[in-house]
C-alpha cells in the first residue's frame, strides 16, 4: 500500500468514528445511508454495529453488513474475514470485495472521493465483514483479558458473533452460508467452518447454520508447507540464479526456515522459539473434505508471500479424486488463471484450485474483474 493509500484509509475511518459514537450498547447496529465522499445516497444497504461475545460481552466484535444488490432472499449469505492477523475488515470493504472504491488515483490530501466497485461480490452475494480478533479495526474488550487473542479464540468469536448475528437478522437464517477470508484468515476459516459443523450444526444448537462451503485466498494453511515453498518460487520466476538454487536445495534438503530443533542455541540466538497457535489447518481441509462442504481455494499467482506452489501442493496431499484436471480458465476470451476441480468421492465434495493470473497476495485487489468472475461462477456450481 502506497502512503497516501494509508492517509485516505486514515481519513475515512475518523469519519466512520462519527457513526460508531450512536453505538454504545451491544448488539447494536444502525444503517448508514452516506458517506463523505461518496456522491449522495449510497446505492446499497449498508448496516454497522457490534455484536458482544464471550463473558459478560466483554468482547464487543465490529461489524460491516452489505445487503446484496441482486437477491436477498436467494443469494449467498458470507462472513468475511481479512488476514494479518489484525488487518481491519475496512481494507476488505473498498479495496477487495466490497462495493466501494477509492479514487486514489485523484487524491490530492483532502477529503478523498470514492466510487461504485463494478466487481463488488455484494452484487451477488450478502456480506459481512468482521473486525477480528479483538483489538481490530473497530473491535474492542471492556477487560484487559478480553484482549487475549490466539487462532482458537477468534474461532470461538466468530462462531458466537454468527450465531448472535443471525438471531439479530432472522431473514437470512435460510440463505446459503459460505465462510471467506484471505491470507491469514486461510487459518480461521476452515477453523470456524468446522465449529459450526461439530459444535453448532451436529450438537444441535441454535440456530442452525446453512453453512454449505468456504473460500480461502492465498490462504496461510501450513507453515512448513507455506515458507519452503518460497525458494522454488523465486527459481521459477528467475528471482535466483540455478546455481544457487541447486547449492541451497543441496544444503538445506528442502528445508529452508527451520534450524534443527536439536540446536536450542541457534534457535534462541535467532529468536526462532516462539509461541504458536495452529501451526497447520491441513487437517481440517482433510475434515472438511469428508464432510463434503465445498471449498474454493484462490491463490494470486505472483504472491510471494504465500506462493501458489505451496497451496498446490497442501491440496495434492488431501488425496482427492481429480475431477477436472489442470485448465486454464478465462474471462472476456482472456486466460485469467489455471484450475484443478477435485472430489473426496463421487457425488461428495467439490474441492476447486484456481490461480488468478497477474494477481498478488490480496487477488481481488489486483484482478477484480477477475476474481468477480470467479467467484460468481463458483457460486452457481458453474464450471470455472
Amino acid at each position: 500500500m502506497h502512503v497516501h493509500e494509508f492517509a485516505l484509509i486514515g481519513l475515512i475511518l475518523n469519519l466512520l468514528l462519527l457513526f460508531l459514537l450512536l453505538i454504545n450498547v451491544a448488539d447494536a447496529q444502525i444503517i448508514v445511508k452516506s458517506l463523505p465522499g461518496y456522491p449522495g445516497a449510497l446505492p446499497f444497504k449498508l448496516e454497522t454495529g457490534y455484536v458482544g461475545v464471550g463473558e459478560n460481552d466483554s468482547v464487543q466484535l465490529f461489524y460491516y453488513f452489505i445487503e446484496s444488490e441482486r437477491d436477498v432472499s436467494m443469494d449467498p449469505l458470507v462472513l468475511w474475514l481479512t488476514g494479518g492477523p489484525g488487518c481491519s475488515a475496512f481494507s476488505g470493504l473498498v479495496y477487495e470485495i466490497g462495493p466501494l472504491s477509492f479514487d486514489d488515483e485523484r487524491y490530492n490530501g483532502s477529503l478523498p472521493s470514492l466510487h461504485a466497485n463494478p466487481y463488488a461480490w455484494t452484487k451477488i452475494a450478502s456480506i459481512i465483514l468482521l473486525d477480528l480478533p479483538v483489538g481490530t479495526g473497530f473491535s474492542y474488550a471492556t477487560t484487559s483479558q478480553g484482549y487475549f487473542s490466539s487462532d482458537t479464540k477468534s474461532t470461538k468469536d466468530a462462531y458466537l458473533f454468527l450465531q448472535k448475528w443471525l438471531l439479530n437478522h432472522p431473514r437470512f437464517m435460510k440463505n446459503r452460508l459460505y465462510i471467506a477470508g484471505d491470507s491469514y484468515a486461510g487459518k480461521i476459516v476452515p477453523m470456524v467452518v468446522l465449529e459450526i459443523s461439530n459444535g453448532g450444526n451436529e450438537a444441535g444448537l441454535k440456530p442452525r447454520m446453512s453453512v454449505e462451503g468456504y473460500m480461502v485466498g492465498n490462504p496461510i494453511t501450513d507453515s512448513r508447507k507455506d515458507e519452503n515453498w518460497k525458494v522454488p518460487y523465486a527459481h521459477r520466476l528467475g528471482l535466483i540464479s540455478d546455481e544457487y538454487y541447486e547449492r541451497a536445495k543441496s544444503s538445506c534438503n528442502g528445508e529452508y526456515i527451520n534450524p534443527s530443533p536439536n540446536n536450542t542455541e541457534c534457535l534462541f540466538a535467532l529468536h526462532l522459539i516462539q509461541e504458536v497457535g495452529v501451526a497447520s489447518v491441513f487437517d481440517y481441509h482433510q475434515v472438511l473434505s469428508r464432510k463434503g462442504y465445498q471449498a474454493l481455494i484462490y491463490s494470486g499467482d505472483h504472491d510471494m508471500v504465500v506462493p501458489y506452489l505451496g497451496t498446490l501442493q497442501w491440496i495434492r496431499d488431501l488425496n482427492l479424486t481429480v475431477e477436472d484436471d489442470w485448465r486454464p480458465w478465462f474471462v472476456n476470451g482472456q486466460i485469467a488463471g489455471y484450475t484443478l476441480n477435485y472430489q473426496f468421492k463421487e457425488d461428495v465434495c467439490c474441492f476447486t484450485f484456481a490461480t488468478v493470473k497477474g494477481a498478488g497476495h490480496t487477488a481481488p485487489e489486483y484482478k477484480p474483474k477477475e476474481c468477480f468472475a470467479m467467484i460468481d461462477r463458483w457460486f452457481t456450481n458453474y464450471p470455472l
